[in-house]
């Protein structure tokens, strides 16, 4: 039997009054790289911000249901989202490094606000992380520069290396690499075979081509509903679902 690390039990999300997320039940397990995958506006985006409540930080909105994570579920009453969010870690679909702060502290900010400050402890994390984000040969020597200063893809990897300082279990990933040039692209997609050694990943990508390259298993989603999930090497080639049929062979979407 395979061991759960993150498990959606009849998770719904509204806007206000539109709903935009429909019973969804999903299970995750470690050490995975999971790919979401379905047109624009079927609630891909905010699953993934329900997994870390990021969701409940726009006016108006908020989810019902469980998703429990290591044994708890992250939306009883007693639970602290910033604790949740340092367990699940987010990168956006634009690289959003601080914009007043050096390569260095980007990467250091979540080590420092938990109250971190040894500095040999700090270069260490800061080392490590953007090793394991591919990034530190490239800034080594700018360590002091502002993080805007790099490019587009290295932003992107910067802000990876400030989610893996923390060490989270999960790391989220709302289409990481749309706003990137293939070679960044390549980049970030030979980390996550990496990545997934020590981590689990969810990644909300609109390329199949790349869903089918990175990803262990594969959710489609449409309408806010989650229409089918499995393994991508199944799911791609003999779906169960006419939808998803149709959605990946490109007859909608």
């Amino acid at each position: 039997m395979t061991e759960t690390l993150l498990s959606v039990q009849n998770l719904n999300a509204w806007f206000g009054m539109h709903q935009a997320l429909k019973n969804i039940q999903i299970e995750f397990s470690p050490q995975t790289v999971t790919a979401l995958i379905g047109p624009s506006g079927c609630g891909k985006s905010t699953f993934v911000r329900c997994l870390n409540r990021l969701h409940e930080e726009v006016p108006g909105a908020y989810a019902t249901g469980k998703v429990i994570l290591q044994g708890k579920n992250i939306y009883e009453s007693s639970v602290d989202p910033v604790l949740i969010r340092r367990k699940v870690g987010m990168v956006f679909q634009k690289p959003n490094p601080f914009p007043s702060l050096s390569v260095f502290d980007n990467v250091v900010a979540g080590l420092k606000l938990a109250g971190i400050r040894r500095k040999s402890i700090l270069m260490e994390v800061a080392e490590r992380s953007l090793k394991q984000a591919a990034l530190w040969e490239e800034v080594k020597n700018k360590l002091q520069q502002p993080g805007t200063s790099l490019s587009g893809g290295q932003q992107q990897r910067l802000c990876i290396a400030r989610a893996l300082a923390v060490e989270p279990p999960i790391l989220l990933m709302d289409e990481p690499t749309s706003a990137l040039d293939p070679i960044s692209t390549a980049k970030i997609e030979e980390l996550l075979a990496e990545l997934k050694k020590t981590m689990t990943v969810i990644m909300v990508t609109h390329n199949m081509q790349q869903a089918a390259r990175i990803s262990d298993k594969t959710a489609f989603f449409l309408l806010g509903e989650l229409v089918e999930f499995g393994q991508t090497s199944t799911l791609f080639t003999v779906p169960k679902e006419k939808k998803t049929e149709q959605y990946i062979t490109g007859k909608f979407g």
